[in-house]
């Protein structure tokens, strides 16, 4: 391969196909092992780069970034990115289709950068065995780059410029060729780590002790083996998750379940493979019911197998887990989707749980199909699924399925969703929000530029509202009387301005009727009924690449028979170099019928990064439903690509006002709710 110059480089925003206003040049190079890209980013104005983050995997959006996209099976549907800021901040992802963009992706690579007085330069080493492609004869991968200036919010690239289009439209992707010889050996990757754990005693909020302390440890391994080029296994045994950022407390003002994300590695990778169905609506396949609770405590993870990746046409998903004490149980996924057209495909998902942990064997399946076109130069996205599941508890196949049509494009951002989802659906390895329902969703976005007042483009939601309307399944979405919630927003202004604030002024209309007593705090209830009221909601985010960045967010008006003022604040310093500060709060006051109360939620957080490979983190979080206060700090340091080292202390304490042992007393300190220390290593091994 030659290093021919990349220098053709356009402007996405603000002004799209203009040429872009500084002078970018890639150069890529290759021998056996790897890829080595250098991107040389010249810059009028040195001192107003902005670059505040180095820690591995940080969100760049903050800071100037140079982000490349590596198409390696070329089949313009999946890749991987590799993006890095002034710092040489290293942020990574796996593109699994159409902005299904995995950042928990992690992969093994390397990047450098300097800073002169004509602007930064960075040279990244992506080794061959990273990437997934197909071996033999002379391959092309499919790549593409984008700049992002952030002190003038302009995102500039080589290929995809237009603004229906962007980095993860594949379709548009330029080519890597000169790639002769290239192949992907079998090789193994194994990962063993060893863990020292010192658990305190727990107490309830009284001080009486629940649990006694105790000191163990804990050893594990993770392999990686590349089955053939396209295809890669993966194997765990005494799978652990010490390291993993914990959940964000919730106070939930609704009568239905809180979905959380997942964050442990070992799910993360490829998950985009397995999913199926909507997130956090109604998904067939949900990570977290592996080796976690329903009350959120961790089970443990026996061994775990795992293969992904392309045959031929087909993408294959296979995953096995088996988890110990406190579930029992064995669960398997099985995913497969089929290429159709340019970008196109029909799909199908399996899951099943069994073993001697559970009721009985629990099945469920499904079929999809995805098809994202270009019609005109505009973006269409129709699809549909449907799915049935099979239960010990419930008589026959009670099945879900969802149409749903997208439209994204610059003017317009319009999408409509119809659901159906029988009482009695349960995927037991799945998510659903609502079951015996009737469900559409959707909204009709006007996004002109004025090019007035600062304003770089407008977002209005006028006259038809966004809409979430759900209906009892014996009755119909056209009839009120029917609805069991609903939900509608009309957004009479909003947008971002050529700063990079973002302002938006809501009107809101929500509906609800439920048919039993639900509490919706500590002593306070919503009794039976049909509830209608409307609200006025105020947002104003200034850009992230502020030194300060705020969000605000004041809502007000009525809340089921009463009142609720609900303020949202949020706030990020970050200080150009190692230290970052973040603060948030929430808090609704309330005065409904069966009561008053204040509901506040808040958590502050700080990081230092020594170096792009040394990072210290710390996390606060209370809320007073649950009247606790947690913290949560970690110390990672990567000796080299692919070894890592955790330091992690948890720990959380009452703020009962009853308690005698109340935090911030002192004396809370010897009465924790729970509290640990973890110390992990994990040593990369290539045989």
């Amino acid at each position: 391969m030659t290093a021919d110059s990349i220098t053709d480089f356009r402007q996405r925003e603000p002004v799209e196909g203009a040429t872009a206003s500084e002078r970018t040049v890639v150069k890529v190079v290759r021998d056996r092992d790897a890829l080595y890209i250098a991107v040389r980013a010249y810059d009028g104005n040195v001192s107003g780069l902005r670059a505040a983050q180095l820690r591995r995997d940080a969100d760049l959006s903050s800071d100037d970034n140079i982000t490349l996209l590596i198409d390696s099976f070329h089949d313009y549907r999946s890749g991987f990115l590799f993006g890095t800021n002034p710092n040489g901040a290293r942020w990574d992802a796996q593109l699994a289709g159409l902005d299904d963009e995995n950042e928990n992706w992690n992969g093994i690579w390397d990047v450098a950068t300097t800073r002169d007085s004509a602007g930064w330069t960075a040279e990244f080493r992506i080794p061959f065995r990273t990437l997934r492609f197909r071996a033999g004869g002379a391959p092309t991968f499919g790549f593409n780059a984008r700049r992002v200036i952030r002190r003038k919010n302009e995102e500039d690239l080589w290929r995809s410029y237009g603004r229906a289009q962007g980095l993860t439209q594949l379709q548009n992707e330029g080519a890597l060729t000169g790639l002769d010889g290239l192949t992907r050996q079998r090789d193994v990757e194994l990962l063993p780590y060893v863990l020292a754990r010192a658990v305190e005693s727990e107490h309830d909020f009284t001080g009486a002790t629940t649990a006694g302390s105790k000191l163990d440890g804990k050893v594990g391994l993770d392999a990686k083996l590349a089955v053939s080029p396209t295809l890669t296994a993966d194997l765990t045994v005494n799978t652990d998750f010490a390291q993993v950022e914990v959940d964000r407390q919730v106070i939930n003002l609704t009568r239905f379940p809180t979905f959380f994300p997942e964050k442990r590695e070992f799910f993360l990778e490829s998950s985009g493979i397995f999913a199926f169905g909507t997130e956090s609506r109604a998904q067939l396949f949900y990570s977290r019911r592996i080796g976690v609770s329903d009350s959120g405590e961790a089970v443990p993870i026996m061994g775990g197998a795992r293969l992904y990746g392309k045959m031929g046409p087909w993408t294959v998903g296979v995953l096995d887990t088996r988890t110990g004490a406190g579930d029992e149980a064995n669960d398997a996924v099985m995913r497969i989707k089929h290429d159709l057209f340019a970008r196109s495909y029909v799909g199908a998902i399996a899951t099943q749980r069994s073993g001697p942990g559970t009721s009985g064997t629990e099945r469920a399946g499904g079929l999809d199909v995805d098809f994202p076109l270009v019609v005109g130069g505009y973006n269409l996205e129709p699809s549909f699924w449907i799915a049935g599941t099979e239960t010990p508890a419930v008589r026959g196949t009670p099945v879900a399925w969802r149409y749903g049509t997208d439209f994204p494009n610059d003017l317009f951002d319009n999408f409509v969703s119809l659901y159906r989802i029988d009482a009695g659906f349960a995927p037991t390895l799945g998510f659903v929000s609502r079951t015996g329902i009737w469900e559409t969703t959707g909204h009709i976005d006007f996004m002109p530029r004025p090019h007035v007042l600062g304003i770089r483009q407008l977002d209005l939601e006028l006259p038809i509202p966004s809409w979430d309307i759900i209906a009892n399944e014996s009755g119909s979405l056209g009839r009120v009387a029917d609805w069991q919630t609903a939900s509608f927003e009309w957004r009479l202004v909003g947008g971002d301005f050529q700063s990079g604030d973002h302002f938006e002024v809501n009107v809101q209309r929500f509906m609800d009727a439920p048919i039993d007593t639900f509490e919706i705090f500590h002593g306070v209830s919503i009794a039976p009924g049909r509830y209608w009221w409307t609200r006025t909601e105020l947002q104003y985010e200034t850009s992230p690449g502020r030194p300060v960045s705020v969000s605000a967010l004041v809502s007000w008006g009525d809340f089921y028979d009463g009142r609720n003022t609900e303020v949202d604040l949020s706030t990020t310093w970050r200080g150009g170099g190692h230290l970052i500060l973040g603060a948030d709060l929430s808090r609704s006051a309330v005065h409904i019928g069966a009561g008053r109360f204040t509901a506040i939620q808040t958590s502050g957080n700080l990081e230092y990064d020594v170096s792009t490979r040394t990072s210290f983190l710390g996390f606060m979080q209370f809320n007073n439903e649950d009247q606790r206060v947690d913290f949560n700090l970690r110390f990672h340091w990567i000796p080299r690509i692919g070894d890592d080292v955790y330091v992690v202390w948890n720990s959380g304490y009452t703020t009962n006002p009853l308690s005698p042992y109340r935090f911030p007393d002192r004396r809370a300190l010897s009465r924790p709710l729970n509290g640990a220390l973890v110390v992990k290593a994990v040593h990369r091994l290539v045989p």
